[in-house]
C-alpha cells in the first residue's frame, strides 16, 4: 500500500468522499450468492483499507445490500452512504426466492415496483433508512430514470417525476436536511443532460459510460459538469466486469450487465496488451483512468468479498507509468481529450 486513499468533495455540497469507493450491488447478490458472513468481511476490509465511501439501493437483493450495509457501517461515524429511490418494494408472499430475479439471487421476498412520485420518494427514502438502521443518508439517487431503462414508458416514468412531485420531493428532503445532497444514479447520458436543464442537481453517478472502454461522456456531459460544479461518481468502471475479467477469462465476459459482443472483446484484448507490454494489470489502469477527469470524484467498483477489496485497492494505488497512457492514445483507445492520471491530472485541477 502507497498511504491512505486520497478524498475529493462532491460539487458544492462539502461532502468529502474517497476518490476510491464501493459499489454494494454484489452484496445484493448479484449473479451469484454472498453469505452474510463473507459481506460483512467484505465491508470490514474496505474500512480497513480507508474505503469511507460506499453506494448501495432498494432494488440491490431488494434490500438485501441495505440491510448488509447498516449491519456492516452503523458504528463508522466517518462512513458516507449513498442510496437511490425510483423504486418502492412491495411484499410478495409467491415469489420463488430459489431464482434469479433481476440479475440477484436474494432470499428478500419483495418484488421492485417503479414509482418516481413525489409520495413514492419520500416512502423510499424512509424505508432505506430503516433497512440501513440511519437516522440519515448523504446523498440520495434517482435510480434508472431514463430511456435505457424503460423504453416506451420513458415519458410516463419522466413526467412522474417532474410532474408527480418526484424532484419536489427531493428538493425537500435536501432543504431539510434529510440528506445532503441529490443526484441521478443511471447508465446513460441523455437523461443526465435533459434533468440537469430541469432540477439543480449535485451529483451524477455514471455507470460504465466514461471508462477505460468508452468515454462518450467528454462529448458534452462532463465539461458541461465541470462548468457547473456537479461532481460526476464513475460506477462500473470495470464496465459490469470485462476489464476486471479480461476479454478470454474461462467465463464469458460481461458487458452492459450481458455477454460481451465480439466487438468489444477485440477492444479489450487491444487494451490489454497495451497494458501487458508495460507490466500494468487492466485492472488498475481501468480503475484509475476515470478519475483523471476534473469533474469525476469518485469511481466505484462492486466487489464481493474481502479478497476482491484487497485486489482493488492494490490496483487502484498501483503506480502508472505515462508511457502507458500515450500508447493507449497513440493505438487509438481512448479520447484524445481525455485527461490521463499524472502531470496532466495536476494541471486539470489548478
Amino acid at each position: 500500500m502507497s498511504g491512505p486513499l486520497p478524498s475529493r468533495t462532491l460539487g458544492r455540497t462539502g461532502i468529502g468522499v474517497t476518490t476510491l469507493g464501493l459499489g454494494l450491488a454484489p452484496l445484493g447478490n448479484l449473479y451469484r450468492t454472498v453469505c452474510d458472513g463473507e459481506a460483512g468481511d467484505t465491508l470490514q476490509t474496505a474500512v480497513e483499507l480507508g474505503i469511507r465511501y460506499f453506494d448501495t439501493a432498494p432494488y440491490y437483493g431488494f434490500g438485501l445490500s441495505e440491510r448488509r450495509a447498516g449491519d456492516a457501517l452503523r458504528a463508522e461515524p466517518q462512513a458516507v452512504i449513498s442510496t437511490k429511490v425510483g423504486r418502492l418494494l412491495k411484499p410478495s408472499a409467491d415469489v420463488d426466492i430459489s431464482v434469479e430475479r433481476c440479475g440477484f439471487v436474494s432470499p428478500m421476498p419483495f418484488e421492485p415496483v417503479y414509482d418516481y412520485s413525489y409520495d413514492g420518494i419520500l416512502r423510499s427514502h424512509e424505508d432505506s433508512l430503516q433497512r440501513l438502521g440511519r437516522g440519515r443518508v448523504d446523498v440520495l439517487f434517482i435510480h434508472d430514470i431514463g430511456k435505457l431503462t424503460h423504453g416506451d414508458r420513458h415519458n410516463e416514468r419522466l413526467a412522474e417525476l417532474i410532474e408527480g412531485g418526484g424532484l419536489k420531493a427531493l428538493r425537500r428532503l435536501r432543504d431539510e436536511k434529510a440528506v445532503s445532497a441529490v443526484g441521478l444514479g443511471v447508465n446513460e447520458i441523455g437523461i443526465c443532460l435533459d434533468l440537469m436543464d430541469r432540477a439543480e442537481l449535485d451529483v451524477l453517478l455514471l455507470a460504465g459510460r466514461y471508462t477505460l472502454l468508452e468515454q462518450g461522456a467528454i462529448d458534452e456531459l462532463l465539461p458541461r459538469c465541470t462548468n457547473s460544479g456537479v461532481s460526476v461518481v464513475i460506477g462500473g468502471p470495470f464496465n459490469s466486469g470485462i476489464l476486471a475479467t479480461g476479454a478470454t477469462p474461462t467465463a464469458t465476459p460481461r458487458y452492459n450487465y450481458g455477454p460481451a459482443p465480439r466487438q468489444v472483446r477485440e477492444q479489450v484484448m487491444r487494451l490489454e496488451a497495451v497494458c501487458r507490454s508495460h507490466g500494468v494489470p487492466l485492472a488498475a489502469a481501468a480503475l484509475q483512468f476515470p478519475l483523471a477527469h476534473p469533474a469525476v470524484a469518485a469511481v466505484i467498483p462492486g466487489f464481493a468479498n474481502a479478497a476482491e477489496v484487497r485486489s482493488g485497492v492494490e490496483h487502484f494505488q498501483m503506480p502508472i507509468p505515462d508511457s502507458l497512457w500515450s500508447d493507449l492514445r497513440t493505438e487509438g483507445l481512448t479520447d484524445t481529450r481525455a485527461p490521463v492520471p499524472g502531470s496532466e491530472t495536476e494541471l486539470a485541477r489548478q
